[in-house]
């Protein structure tokens, strides 16, 4: 090849790949500032990173405005200046992070402790503990939420490896239970199962399996059906599942 055509291959070449980079710069979201209104979720908060962390089940990768994955240590901000997402980001992915309300107060803090274990935490913007959730591989194992005046919600316990729970229970925000499912018998995976009416009595109440080779609970014994004064209005017999 003579000096001539080298010199057009070389700078054809640098044509090409500079218009590449601007094509592939141009398909990354460029750095922006947010509003609370358009990234805080009134219900599940600031969600928008999530889908960044492994340990949490995400798949996406964050970039930086030159369209490479992010590294290090990454920061975004409100309108207003104030802090909105402070990351520690490998290759994309979110290994560390806490993101803020605007008035400064930390909405959610995610850590590991090791390659399988992960734990986040969400807090109502007065400071207050709104979830606790621990990861193991990607998926909760333990989950505790709670209603704003400090109360439980919601408490979810699985066995270490999350084959099988150990409780599922719900609660009304005056601390009563709305739903008891809990493991009385590990040996043959037997649970109770209670339902309750807002003024505390029961609603339903039985004991139900887990039939690992169907991965499901199935109801067996006598389940008994109770109006909101406290009578019996009927009794039903079940046998893996099935009614008798």
């Amino acid at each position: 090849m003579n000096f001539h055509k080298l010199t057009y291959f070389i700078f054809c070449s640098a044509i090409s790949f500079i218009g590449y980079s601007q094509s592939f710069s141009s398909q990354v979201p460029q750095l922006k500032r947010y509003t609370p209104a358009e990234i805080i979720d009134p219900d599940y908060g600031i969600i928008r990173y999530n889908n960044l962390v492994p340990m949490m089940g995400g798949d996406s990768l964050r970039y930086t405005k030159d369209g490479y994955n992010a590294q290090g240590w990454q920061e975004d901000f409100y309108v207003s200046g104030k802090l909105l997402h402070k990351g520690f980001y490998a290759d994309g992915f979110i290994k560390v992070f806490k993101n803020y309300y605007e008035n400064g107060q930390v909405e959610r803090s995610f850590s590991s402790t090791d390659l399988k274990h992960a734990k986040l935490e969400i807090f109502y913007d007065d400071g207050k503990v709104k979830s606790s959730i621990n990861y193991y591989e990607g998926s909760p194992q333990n989950q505790y939420d709670f209603f704003r005046n400090g109360s439980p919600e919601y408490v979810e316990e699985n066995d270490k490896n999350i084959e099988f729970l150990y409780k599922r229970n719900s609660y009304y925000e005056n601390g009563l239970p709305a739903s008891l499912f809990e493991l009385v018998d590990k040996k043959t995976k037997k649970y109770i199962k209670k339902e309750f009416y807002e003024n505390g009595r029961l609603k339903e109440e039985g004991s139900m399996i887990f039939r690992k080779d169907l991965g499901d609970y199935q109801k067996d014994g006598t389940w008994t059906y109770y109006d909101e004064k406290g009578n019996v209005t009927k009794t039903e017999n079940y046998q893996m599942g099935e009614k008798l």
